[in-house]
Formats: structure tokens, sequence, C-alpha cells
């Protein structure tokens, strides 16, 4: 009845991990294991990988790569299954199997309705084979899956861990890590050396899980404090960026505001010394106008005492020339005036580019 399930059991599960195959591979000794677990087994052994080699873990027969120059985890992805192996996995293996109908009415070519799976002799039955199920001694204690309403069964699941299901769990094997029943430990871990009882290994389990149950707490409790300490730290050099940028607003406005007072110092002396220039320029041109006006007269005055042929006026305007009374008057009156030439305003450019270049508004300490 269990076909399936035996032909799983014997021939599609790997001993390494005691699970159906995973991407099986065949060595050359025929031996077939998952690639996973020839590959994890090879590299424990330096020979193999020295010899650039797949070792079977059963006869330590050891298996040419065709290409040894990649990785290691890709050593095995070249060899293939047996096809009889690959056969076996396509008919027998998790998703071959129907749900839809009973597998025991099928094989008297009935096509009844399944209602439930047991996941022991990976098998459908209808309620009539369920019961017959039931009432024998060796499948009575079965995992049986309600597949009626709502509920379905994963077909595509891999069988359960261990091979001998109807057997308990009794033993660890230290050496291949694993949980094995007692006819595992006869089968598959005769040459294991660390083989103990599964309940002498539960103390010390907890012990261990408590321990690191107490670490990740405590590194739970370490990395909350450490998030809420940075996010702290986030809050202050926001803070604390907002008032350094008032700061530096505030250290250029003062240096702009002591340019501007020297422009207005400056702007206010060109002021100051460009009106008592135009001031002297307009008044030497009043004294020029009266001279004018006093040379414009002294020469009617001399053209008039001309016309007037009186020799008496003619001498006393001669004398009055030869004196150069009113030329001198007028000419020393200018050259005694003394003031401003012209105003001009000098730029250091060089200086104050070497100025603006040493301006120290401050410095951002880190």
């Amino acid at each position: 009845m269990a076909t399936s399930h035996k032909l799983t059991e014997h021939f599609l599960t790997c001993t390494i991990c005691t699970e159906v195959f995973d991407k099986p591979c065949t060595l050359v000794c025929n031996h077939t294991f998952c690639r996973k677990c020839v590959i994890t087994y090879t590299k424990t052994r330096p020979e193999a990988t020295s010899a650039k080699s797949l070792l079977c873990p059963f006869c330590s027969k050891m298996t040419k790569v065709s290409a040894p120059e990649r990785p290691v985890e890709e050593w095995a992805d070249d060899v293939k299954p047996s096809f009889v192996i690959q056969g076996l996995l396509d008919s027998f293996g998790p998703g071959s199997k129907d749900t839809t109908h009973c597998s025991y009415c099928k094989e008297e070519g009935e096509t009844t309705p399944a209602t439930t799976w047991c996941s022991v002799c990976d098998d459908a039955l209808c309620e009539r084979c369920i019961r017959v199920h039931k009432r024998i001694p060796s499948s009575r204690h079965h995992d049986v899956v309600d597949l009626s309403g709502e509920t379905k069964v994963r077909v595509n699941r891999k069988v359960m861990y261990k091979i001998h299901k109807d057997e308990n769990i009794k033993y660890i094997c230290k050496d291949c890590q694993t949980a094995v029943s007692q006819t595992c430990c006869i089968i598959h871990h005769r040459k294991c050396d660390l083989v103990v009882e599964i309940e002498s290994e539960i103390p010390a389990m907890k012990t261990e899980l408590r321990k690191n149950k107490e670490d990740l707490l405590k590194k739970h409790n370490e990395m909350k404090t450490h998030v809420r300490t940075q996010t702290s730290k986030v809050d202050d050099a926001l803070t604390l960026y907002l008032q350094i940028e008032s700061n530096i607003k505030s250290a250029g406005l003062k240096a702009i505001e002591a340019i501007k007072v020297k422009e207005r110092k400056l702007l206010a002396e060109l002021k100051e010394m460009s009106g008592r220039h135009i001031g002297e320029l307009k008044a030497d041109i009043k004294s020029g106008e009266m001279s004018v006006q006093m040379y414009k007269q002294q020469a009617e005055l001399i053209d008039q005492t001309l016309q007037s042929e009186c020799d008496m006026g003619v001498y006393e305007m001669y004398q009055g020339c030869e004196a150069g009374d009113v030329e001198a008057v007028g000419v020393a009156e200018l050259k005694e005036k003394g003031g401003i030439a012209r105003i001009m305003f000098r730029q250091d450019t060089d200086k104050l580019s070497r100025a603006l270049d040493d301006l120290q508004l401050g410095e951002i300490d880190v």
C-alpha cells in the first residue's frame, strides 16, 4: 500500500541529511546525494579539495570535477543524477501525488474523491479507506490531514525529517548534527562516535537557549538605547546647526555693516572736500569776474583820456598805468589764494583683495 513511501524512504532519501533528494547528483561510485550535502562534506576534507574532487561520504571514492577552477560550491552543478534516481523522483517524489482521488481506490480502477491525506504513507484516502487505515495497528497512529473544506495538503513538500517515521526520535548524532531514530543509528550512524540520547541533551540545550535569549535581550536593550541616544544627538545636531547658521549670518551682517560705515565715512569726506573745492572755484570765478569788470572800466577810462586831448589828464593816466595799481592788485589777490587743485579717489585694489581674503568671520570646529 505504501509503495511511494517505501521508495522514497529507501531510494530517494539522501543519507547525509536524511531528507528527499534536493538537486541530486550521482558520483562515479553510483552513490547519490544532494548537491549541497556532498559539497558540504567535501569542504570538510582537505584531501578532496586539494585533489579537486568530490568525496563520497559512503565509500570515500573521489569523483573528478569537470571545472576545478570554479568555486567549490559549484563543483557538483555538472554532476547529474542517474536516470533511475531521476525517474523515481519524477514518478514518486514530492509533488507527484494526486490529492484529488483516493490512492487505494485508484489502484482498483476506481476514482473515489479523497477526503484525507496520510503524511506517513504519502497517500490520499477516501472516507472508507481511512476507516480501514485507522484499524490497522501499524498505521492507526499515522499523522493524517483533512482535505475537506479549505484545508489543503502541501504535496510539493519534502517527506518528514526522519526516514523511519513510525519510530520515536530518541538520539542525537553529534558528528552529523542531526536527530535520529534507533534504526537510523544502526543503519546510517554506526560509524559515528558521538550518538547520545536526546533526553540527556535537553537540559543543556535549554540552558544554552536561555543564555541565547538573555544575550539577545541584552543586545536588544543596548541597541534600543543606542538608537534613542543617536536620535537625541540628531535633534541636538539640528538645533546646533540652526544656531551656528544664525551666528554665521550675524557675523556676515556685522562685516557688511563695518564696510558700510567705512563707505559712509568716505562719502562724507568726499562731500566735504568736494564742497570746499567747488566753493573755492566759485569764489575764484567771482573774483575773476570782478577783475574783468575792473579791467574793462580801466580800458574805457584810458580811451576817454585819449579822446579828451587834455595833456594833464593824459599825464595822470600815464602815471597811474606806470604804477600798475589796478592790475597788480588783481593778480596779487589771485596768487595769494591757496586751495584744492583736484580731488581724486585712490583705491588699492590689491590691498582690498588681500583684506577680503584675510577677512575671518569665524571657523567651524569639528
